[in-house]
């Protein structure tokens, strides 16, 4: 995949793709929402946090992806990819069928194209101010944009630890978790996602459209 950093043009060969899951930082919070999932029939993680196994082919660049059916939802996350003997830092979007998830959260995660930002930055230029970047999800569902996620990366697993909980290596790279949705999980037909530095005052962006394909019994 080709991405924009501040050396320039990058050409990274990523070989293998993992999705972090339950990697919220207050950890009674995590619980909670595993029982509330718990309650609707989605099997609790057998280890928190859990790092999900995707293919490599789901990520993508394009402005658009297809999904099936009506029940799937993106969510804002920090990107992380090693390669270039450093580690990048992006945006992605963990698009996931939420119909699925209640049968199997492995595979409600690989059924999905995974949208990635076009830029990066390398991580060491943030490291020392990580907790004060701020992910934004707004969303459209025919007429209007609303605010669908916002708080900043205090609310997640330092990625540091997740880093070295996954075992990150290079050719890798991993969707590093998420925040809330404001009033619920629902589908979109379009998102708009930032990742916004205060500190240095500059911006990542994912923006990309949905098509929902009918379900043929």
């Amino acid at each position: 995949m080709r991405f924009d950093t501040p050396l320039g043009a990058q050409e990274i060969d990523i070989k293998r793709v993992i999705v972090a899951g339950w990697t919220g930082r207050d950890r009674a919070a995590v619980d909670h929402h595993i029982e509330e999932l718990s309650a609707i029939g989605v099997a609790p993680p057998s280890e928190v946090p859990l790092f999900y196994r995707v293919s490599n082919s789901l990520l993508t660049q394009a402005p658009e992806i297809q999904v099936l059916g009506e029940e799937t939802s993106g969510e804002v996350e920090p990107l992380l990819i090693h390669a270039e003997e450093q580690i990048w830092l992006g945006l992605a979007s963990d698009h996931t069928d939420r119909a699925l998830e209640a049968v199997s959260v492995a595979s409600s995660k690989q059924v999905c194209a995974k949208p990635v930002s076009h830029q990066l930055w390398p991580l060491e230029e943030v490291a020392d101010h990580l907790d004060q970047l701020k992910l934004i999800c707004d969303i459209n569902k025919g007429d209007a944009w609303v605010r669908y996620q916002l708080g900043t990366l205090s609310a997640i697993r330092p990625l540091t630890e997740l880093i070295k909980t996954s075992g990150l290596a290079s050719g890798d790279a991993m969707l590093c978790g998420t925040l809330a949705a404001i009033d619920g999980v629902r589908p979109a037909t379009q998102y708009r996602m930032s990742l916004t530095d205060p500190v240095l005052e500059r911006s990542l962006s994912l923006d990309y459209a949905v098509t929902t394909l009918p379900i043929i019994a």
